[in-house]
């Protein structure tokens, strides 16, 4: 999966001299938590969050007017509170890159470039979205996790088995064991009862960690 075919599109952007207060209503009737920052030319120099706008914003503490507030709003321009370091992505990152990069450099959106041009955005929704689709979670069925050997073609092995007994393998996601000889996988699997799955498989894994009926989301 690459980021060009989930990221959202067009890009919604404000300008450096958008005031604070008018890049706040763009986030909520938008509902978005983030807006690149283009210059005249649409070029992208920075990246703002509803995060960072509302820690300008007034409290309701404060002792400024209702008027003086706005005033102070209007003067309170994106230019002063935008990241001008932007991490950005293509769109022919692939999915887990774009995800690694959030994770690591703790932000949670990307805006995406084709050359010098802003062409969309990929956020934290759009993982959560990716994640649920490659566990299964849309679609009805066993969810199984098993502990298994790192080892060549223990995978094949239980696709054949579950093949064998009728089942059909929805979706698949394998993880990190408890130990560097051992993986997790989890399945999901329809066309087959819980107990005649759990029977066939027990004997190829080194464990049952989890098998449930799981609805489609």
């Amino acid at each position: 999966m690459l980021v060009g075919n989930r990221m959202s599109s067009p890009v919604i952007t404000v300008h450096p001299d958008t005031p604070m207060e008018e890049a706040l209503n763009i986030m909520h009737h938008e509902r978005v938590r983030r807006l690149p920052v283009v210059d005249n030319r649409g070029k992208l120099i920075g990246i703002v969050s509803e995060r960072q706008l509302l820690k300008e914003h007034p409290s309701e503490a404060t002792t400024l007017s209702i008027w003086e507030q706005r005033d102070m709003l209007r003067k309170i321009t994106i230019k002063k509170l935008m990241t001008p370091n932007v991490f950005t992505v293509t769109e022919d990152t692939t999915f887990e890159e774009a995800a690694k990069i959030m994770a690591e450099e703790g932000i949670s959106g990307l805006p995406v470039m084709r050359g010098d041009k802003l062409v969309g955005m990929i956020t934290e929704k759009d993982v959560f979205k990716i994640f649920l689709e490659l566990m299964g979670s849309y679609e009805h069925g066993i969810r199984l996790t098993v502990l298994v050997a790192d080892q060549p073609g223990v995978l094949a092995q239980l696709a054949q088995k579950i093949f064998d007994i009728g089942g059909n393998i929805t979706a698949l996601g394998t993880f990190l064991g408890e130990d560097s000889e051992s993986r997790k996988m989890t399945f999901k699997i329809s066309d087959v009862d819980k107990k005649t799955l759990e029977e066939a498989i027990l004997p190829l894994v080194q464990k049952i960690e989890d098998i449930r009926e799981s609805p489609a989301g």
